[in-house]
């Protein structure tokens, strides 16, 4: 994604959850029929996944664990290019801070942060302050992992690590000694007592009881993570996206795969080893990225959620519009390319295998998946298909087996036909959303397949509320329905820290409305569009079944625009020798309850219930939010009275799923 942009603040208003019940059909009714003896198509088992970038603090004060912001002092606020001075740090007591880049702790960490104490004791000790992310998460019974590089100038003392309020108040504290004149890496546990109360309005301190001088770099601390991994990501938002069952990651981006230039791209060998030894980058959404989130961070992401990679590559054009496009100047970044893929999937024995065996998982990852690029299309001088050619011929020649995906459609490419085409489709507004729900119904079934791999109703802001929901399940129902032309999909963005939404654009959290998963530094919730993906990923069929429908009821727009305002995609669940389960997913836009009829054809046995799954409102505006984070959630409930002749009433402006067994 590329467009950047202000929203208007609305209201989210109180969300009411109804189940459907039996009703009589009239000759107005809504018919569906289905023929569940013909297939229409069969699903990729793959067609639900995620896809992120570092944009809206997903990795850096998100998803990655680290709680300390710009622990290595490379970041300027906002605007994320080298640091001139130690934004986000600040001084307690008689002491002064300031970069000091002679004093650097590595080539990768080139510079530190120079700590003068003037006067010090230990009942006004002097030190530095950190405010995590708009925050720091404090919980009881809970262990904090610290670690920090340190030298001094003279005897400084013992330094005392603290977790404290804002006020100032210690929570937790911990001490170091031996501060030496070189560098020297220290770690300590912090832990809380069960009495401690639930709280982010918390700060980092490191302070000292005696005058000196002291430099440090990569001042760490991390909370509990996923699985206990060190280095690792933030429990709560794995936990969330693992509920939507993906089936594929596609990483690292987006843009931040290619960076406002070529020199701020995601340079993958930059990314991997000891997180101390990366330099870190500036992310084309204007702040700093320690690169703490890097290769291996994000294959772990995949295994710990039992989902496959999906590579994105860096394919000679940066989003500033730079670009290389002979053989000669592609040929370091297509060898950059082959590097990485045998990162992941080489053994131990080749020479990215090896070093990813060194860098603590010796075998191989799962790769069928690599996109070439990413939206492409921005890049008007027409280099994309030489561009595309060369890294897919590379790529092809050495790991034959892999999928090839372009950014752009197969006649921007005649040079190579794609194995896959991504393509993204942002509405802006519910309306826009309609016009494209038969974008693929006509689309020949001789053209490469696609990928939509980034998509979103914009409705509702900060974040989609129940009538981009609605729409958003409007448009899933397309995309099954041409399961035979859309082989994968991924909404995006998939997470927003949402603790500063308003302000100037250096301080905010959020840089792009409307995503899936909101959180702070203590909370999380999912939105109505986070449910309506759990539900299509929950009960993703096998096949698609034909339907057809008639008197389908029509909303219109504050234009005039007119579009159905139901719906659906019948899919079925195979068992291996036994009958199928019928999934019905519905999507209602009626602004009051909707009887359906439903016809069904060719099954001999039909189960007299099933369950019905309804996410639904009243208000179509409603949404969830930090502080209350269930206004709106799907609710199950047994359905009865299932034939091959029934009626389902659907709430206003719901999304449904029924499913039931049929021979």
């Amino acid at each position: 994604m590329q467009i950047r942009f202000p929203s208007t603040l609305g209201l989210l208003m109180l969300a009411v959850c109804a189940n459907a019940t039996p009703a009589q059909p009239s000759a107005a009714t809504p018919t569906i029929t289905i023929a569940a003896d013909r297939v229409k198509a069969r699903i990729n088992p793959d067609l639900y996944g995620l896809m992120t970038e570092e944009i809206n603090f997903a990795y850096e004060g998100g998803l990655y664990g680290e709680l300390i912001r710009n622990r290595s002092f490379k970041g300027e606020a906002g605007y994320a290019y080298q640091a001139e001075e130690p934004v986000y740090w600040s001084p307690i007591g008689a002491a002064q801070i300031e970069l000091d880049k002679k004093q650097k702790l590595n080539d990768a960490l080139d510079l530190s942060l120079a700590l003068t104490i003037k006067s010090a004791t230990a009942q006004q000790p002097a030190g530095l302050r950190n405010p995590g992310y708009w925050g720091i998460a404090v919980k009881p019974d809970t262990t904090y992992k610290v670690s920090f590089y340190a030298k001094a100038e003279g005897d400084v003392g013992p330094l005392t690590v603290s977790l404290a309020k804002a006020s100032g108040a210690a929570i937790v504290s911990g001490s170091v000694q031996g501060v030496g004149a070189v560098w020297k890496k220290f770690e300590l546990t912090l832990r809380t007592d069960d009495g401690v109360a639930v709280s982010r309005d918390n700060v980092f301190t490191l302070t000292a009881a005696r005058p000196g001088k002291l430099w440090l770099q990569q001042v760490s601390m991390f909370g509990p993570t996923y699985k206990n991994r060190p280095n690792g990501l933030r429990p709560d938002l794995m936990e969330m996206m693992g509920a939507l069952r993906p089936k594929f990651l596609r990483f690292p981006g987006g843009n931040y795969v290619e960076g406002d230039t070529i020199a701020q791209r995601f340079e993958w060998k930059k990314t991997i080893g000891d997180p101390a030894q990366r330099p870190g980058h500036r992310s084309p959404w204007n702040y700093w990225s320690t690169d703490g989130m890097g290769m291996l961070e994000f294959l772990l992401w995949c295994e710990d959620l039992q989902m496959e990679p999906l590579l994105n590559i860096f394919a000679g054009y940066a989003l500033g519009g730079e670009r290389l496009s002979s053989a000669e100047d592609l040929a370091p970044y297509v060898q950059e390319a082959l590097d990485q893929i045998e990162y992941i999937i080489g053994d131990a024995n080749t020479t990215w295998g090896a070093q990813r065996a060194k860098d603590g998982h010796p075998d191989p990852f799962p790769l069928r998946y690599v996109e070439i690029g990413n939206e492409d299309f921005f890049d008007k001088s027409g280099s994309y298909d030489k561009r595309f050619a060369i890294f897919h011929k590379a790529i092809r020649a050495k790991y034959p087996q892999l999928q090839l995906i372009s950014t752009m459609a197969p006649s921007a490419t005649p040079s190579q036909r794609p194995d896959m085409v991504d393509e993204h489709t942002y509405a802006w507004g519910e309306a826009q959303m309609y016009e494209h729900l038969n974008d693929y119904d006509k689309r020949p079934r001789s053209e490469s397949k696609v990928f939509v791999g980034e998509w979103a109703t914009h409705q509702g802001w900060p974040m989609p509320t129940m009538k981009a929901a609605v729409a958003d399940a409007a448009y899933l129902t397309s995309l099954e329905r041409n399961a035979d032309v859309v082989a994968m999909a991924a909404y995006a963005p998939l997470l927003a820290n949402l603790s500063q939404v308003t302000g100037h654009s250096r301080e905010r959290s959020l840089q792009w409305a409307t995503n899936m998963i909101g959180y702070d530094a203590l909370r999380a919730y999912g939105t109505p569009t986070y449910y309506v993906q759990k539900l299509f990923s929950e009960h993703r069929g096998d096949v698609v079944l034909e339907s057809t429908g008639s008197a389908i009821p029509q909303w219109t727009t504050t234009d005039n625009k007119s579009f159905p305002s139901l719906h659906w995609v019948v899919t079925r669940k195979d068992a291996a020798g036994k009958g199928g389960r019928i999934q019905i997913k519905f999507a209602s836009r009626a602004a009051t309850e909707q009887p359906v009829r439903v016809l069904l054809s060719g099954v001999g046995k039909v189960a007299h219930s099933g369950t019905l799954t309804v996410l639904s409102s009243a208000d179509p505006d409603a949404g969830n939010s930090l502080d209350e984070p269930t206004r709106v959630v799907p609710k199950a409930s047994e359905f009865k009275g299932i034939s091959r002749d029934f009626v389902i009433t659907l709430p206003a402006y719901s999304v449904a799923v029924l499913e039931f067994d049929a021979q």
